[in-house]
């Protein structure tokens, strides 16, 4: 990724967004363009404006921690955009070296150590799985294997979330709220570029969804990033129906740059009900075929 363009048109985007009035503004006249001007974001983040118009221009190099956190006051970043932020600047000085997740050799797959696979398996109540941040299904137990069947199922999907919210009309069926379905997955890659920004993998994902996606192409130019560790969602299976779960992410700290989510579902609920379906149903199409004469 181009880091001075990344951090040109993330800046960019963000002043854009902010009205005069939530900054605590007078409003004025005559405004060319949306959000704040550049003289306004320099004086609340108290820099020159000659200084911000580099900022902007992405010549992050050199800045200081309290400059950023004053340009992220100043545009009210939230957690995740601070962070994304602070990663551009890294990036810029090169001291993201040690913290960047360690690149594998070329063609190279990641395969899980034996003891996470036990880890996953002993998840028995709902999907367990291990992702990057190019959204790779790295490793799953039994139940999130059956819960993402259609991503399996399709061999030009990749196992990659990405790949399937995008590009196979079956992301629609099995995200009933597809449009909050799509706009996580661009933040989550959009976050993963500030952190990764020399993943090649990762790059050619985005120009081909960028390439065969109008609907991703218009979200990746929103370079929103967001933090994705807990929540609820909403899902519709092709075996049991309606799924609400909550989920868990936690980073791995064996692992950087991975992530091990859990979905569960609220006790006694109907979606407690489909998990135990889903799990039946998992058993019927991974148990072996009987032997003749059996």
């Amino acid at each position: 990724m181009d880091n001075q363009r990344e951090t040109r048109e993330f800046l960019t985007s963000r002043r854009a967004r902010i009205s005069p009035e939530r900054a605590g503004l007078p409003a004025g006249t005559r405004r060319r363009v949306p959000g704040l001007r550049r003289s306004e974001v320099a004086a609340l983040a108290d820099v020159s404006v000659e200084y911000y118009a580099k900022l902007e221009r992405g010549n992050l190099a050199g800045v200081s921690p309290a400059v950023l956190e004053a340009v992220a006051r100043a545009l009210r970043l939230d957690d995740a955009e601070r962070a994304h932020l602070l990663r551009l600047a890294q990036a810029a000085d090169g001291s993201d070296a040690l913290t960047r997740p360690r690149r594998r050799r070329g063609g190279d797959r990641w395969k899980p150590h034996p003891s996470l696979q036990w880890t996953l398996d002993a998840v028995t109540g709902g999907p367990a799985f291990v992702r990057n941040g190019r959204m790779d299904l790295l490793a799953a137990n039994q139940l999130a294997r059956a819960f993402y069947a259609d991503v399996y199922a399709t061999p030009s999907n990749q196992a990659n979330l990405a790949h399937f919210t995008f590009l196979d009309p079956a992301a629609r069926r099995f995200y009933p709220e597809w449009e909050q379905a799509a706009d996580i997955t661009v933040a989550i890659l959009r976050t993963e570029a500030g952190r990764n920004p020399h993943d090649k993998d990762l790059h050619d994902l985005v120009g081909e969804l960028s390439t065969r996606s109008d609907a991703f192409r218009t979200r990746w130019g929103a370079h929103n990033v967001r933090h994705h560790g807990t929540g609820t969602k909403r899902f519709h299976h092709a075996a049991v129906g309606e799924l609400v779960l909550a989920y868990e992410g936690l980073e791995m700290a064996a692992e950087p740059g991975l992530t091990l989510t859990v979905f569960a579902a609220e006790p006694g609920s109907a979606a407690e009900e489909g998990l135990r379906l889903l799990a039946s149903w998992a058993a019927t199409r991974e148990s072996p075929a009987p032997r003749s004469g059996a």
